[in-house]
């Protein structure tokens, strides 16, 4: 479809294309059927509870993208190091820890490329771009601190900037995560809302570092916002409960600082609504309302079917209501459209090829051990 035709969609139709959702199994059942087709959503996130083997998985994604009306963005967080879902179908993947130079990010990104193509995807959930120095390294959550690249800010922009260049000169979309950065966090967002005691200073020359130089020499696609709060930053909103509103239901945050100082014209995605940083305060539904009037183009909701109905509906009365204009979801639907207009098709399915590439990947793992005398 092109943009004037799914404008004129009705309109659950339209805010089903702002739904990025997780299904359960292996295969489309009835469930995972019905849900898509009442949600029609815009994206569809893959986990290791989606990963039989590599035959399936390709034939999980050709089944979801010749379903679809339009075609849905169909990603996985394949990272590598401690999030890597296709362990069990190719040779586990370095960390972003690991990666010591940017010929070495280099090619982890082109292998990551041509393995996802493989099997049907269009988009990773990668790279995270959090800095986590040295200081941050002693008391940053433990699972952070391996996904991150390198131990300084210019570390990560040239590290993670050059596995972002190569991912999509690969033919996938890459994401920056997760805005606007969670490097000095000390608690879990998977958990309970981290709240990141830094200054103002900081925090603009630190955390916000990697995207300002990155949107400024790349082409950033897609930009995941992270379930943290700011107390030093004058952008820290207070929510309606008296307490601090998480950054990715923030308005100051979402808008006003990553599309209008910043000038992000890609995709907005929250993380995972269904985490405790968020669920345990606002619930899904009240969440999804929050995450569409800050200025996401895309909501995650990646576990329960329940969840990703509620959150559906929700948004859907807000608009009913007059709560949401049309006007709101038609502006993300505009850069939806855009994005998915650029996307690349699938490569043919070689099993042969996909062993070659998991060999790849072993000797990548046994250089970079090499490098770093284990």
């Amino acid at each position: 479809m092109n943009l004037n035709e799914v404008l004129s969609q009705p309109i659950e139709k339209k805010i089903g294309q702002m739904f990025f959702i997780g299904i359960s199994g292996t295969e489309i059942d009835s469930g995972v059927g019905d849900l898509l087709s009442d949600i029609e959503p815009g994206g569809i996130c893959f986990f290791s509870r989606n990963v039989r083997s590599a035959g399936q998985v390709r034939k999980f994604t050709d089944d979801l993208r010749s379903r679809a009306q339009i075609e849905p963005l169909l990603s996985i967080d394949q990272e590598g190091g401690l999030v890597d879902r296709l362990r069990r179908i190719s040779t586990p993947m370095p960390a972003a820890s690991a990666i010591n130079d940017p010929s070495n990010a280099a090619v982890l990104a082109e292998l990551t490329a041509e393995i996802l193509r493989i099997l049907g995807f269009n988009m990773n959930f990668a790279p995270v771009v959090d800095v986590v120095n040295e200081e941050r390294s002693k008391y940053s959550n433990g699972a952070l601190n391996s996904r991150a690249f390198g131990r300084s800010k210019e570390d990560v922009v040239l590290l993670a900037g050059k596995y972002l260049e190569t991912l999509q000169n690969g033919g996938v979309a890459g994401c920056l995560k997760h805005f606007p950065g969670l490097g000095g966090a000390k608690k879990d967002a998977h958990d309970e809302l981290p709240f990141i005691e830094i200054t103002e200073q900081e925090f603009d020359e630190t955390d916000l570092f990697p995207y300002k130089v990155l949107f400024d020499k790349q082409k950033i696609q897609a930009v995941m916002a992270a379930h943290a709060c700011f107390p030093g930053s004058h952008l820290q909103e207070t929510g309606q409960d008296g307490k601090l509103l998480p950054s990715s239901l923030s308005f100051n945050f979402v808008t006003t600082l990553l599309r209008e100082k910043l000038n992000f014209e890609g995709l907005a995605i929250t993380d995972d609504l269904e985490m405790g940083a968020i669920v345990n305060d606002y619930g899904i539904g009240k969440a999804s309302v929050m995450a569409v009037k800050a200025g996401h183009d895309l909501l995650a909701i990646c576990a329960n079917e329940s969840a990703v109905r509620e959150g559906f509906s929700a948004v859907f009365n807000a608009v009913q209501s007059g709560e949401i204009p049309e006007s709101r979801i038609d502006a993300s639907l505009r850069r939806i459209v855009k994005v998915k207009s650029q996307l690349k098709k699938p490569l043919p399915f070689d099993s042969a090829r996909l062993t070659e590439l998991s060999e790849k990947v072993a000797e990548l793992n046994n250089q970079l051990k090499y490098q770093y005398g284990g």
